[in-house]
């Protein structure tokens, strides 16, 4: 609880003239940065970074430098459609047809749609979609939102501790408040034996994103109401309209959606 309060009192307390300061003070410890490095690294990103680090220059940096050497690597910005599609097939995670109340994209994940035990082919399938979100979210909006679906949902369905480990690890140390709110809607009552384990890999920060939702839940339809319109929120997370997943369509969206990646990166000529 202390380091939380800490790291919440650290942002609100430090000026706007000193955050400027200290994203000017971030880009030149980084020293020159090119291509794809210099795109990635907008001031709005190095802020980002600064604010998972409570605005520590010299960690901002650390972590930042990891950043860019996994998505070298790893080159998120390459993963096109066809390579994961297969992890897709069920809906298991998909982005939303609709917004949340601050115009964030929203991903839908339904862990009891689950098709593979592939580690690798999990964590691409949501890298590919996170860079999917964030190209897709409006100007000056750096978050997005995440409905978790535990319908269906059972041990035999459940994805190892090992791939959950290596996603939040991704999503917390590669998008540093990328998260608005994570909704874990009704969860089974076995899932508290799962959680007891994960939740020791998620860090302060993210935590308090973290929401358990529950049907008939005076405090839960007040979180929902906050974030989400009711008319646009499928019922499966107590909204009124309809969820479907017709893999052949988002196939379809996620190929035009990877010509808008390939322009956006610089390589119009990848296939």
């Amino acid at each position: 609880m202390l380091r939380r309060w800490r790291s919440q009192s650290l942002q609100q307390d430090e000026p706007a003239v000193q955050q400027a300061d200290k994203v000017k003070a971030l880009r030149t410890a980084l020293g020159h940065l090119s291509g794809r490095g210099l795109k990635f690294c907008s001031d709005a990103c190095l802020r980002r970074y600064l604010v998972a680090r409570d605005w520590n220059v010299e960690r901002a940096k650390k972590m930042l430098e990891e950043t860019l050497k996994w998505r070298s690597t790893f080159k998120p910005e390459e993963i096109r459609w066809h390579e994961v599609a297969h992890e897709g097939e069920t809906g298991k995670v998909s982005r939303a047809d609709f917004r949340d109340r601050s115009g964030r994209v929203v991903l839908i994940m339904r862990p009891g749609m689950q098709n593979t035990t592939s580690a690798d082919g999990n964590v691409r399938h949501l890298v590919y979609l996170l860079e999917n979100a964030i190209l897709n979210l409006p100007e000056g909006q750096g978050q997005m939102s995440w409905l978790i679906d535990f319908n269906g949902w059972s041990l035999t369905t459940n994805i190892s501790i090992k791939t959950t480990r290596d996603i939040i690890y991704v999503l917390q140390n590669h998008y540093p408040e990328r998260l608005a709110i994570v909704v874990i809607y009704n969860p089974p009552k076995f899932f508290e034996a799962f959680w007891k384990v994960v939740k020791f890999f998620v860090d302060p920060k993210t935590f308090e994103k973290i929401k358990f939702v529950y049907p008939n839940n005076k405090e839960s339809a007040e979180v929902m109401k906050s974030f989400f319109d009711a008319e646009n929120l499928p019922s499966e997370f107590g909204g009124k309209a309809s969820l479907k997943y017709d893999h052949e369509e988002f196939s379809r969206l996620m190929a035009e959606e990877d010509v808008r990646t390939a322009k956006y990166w610089g390589f119009d000529d990848m296939p």
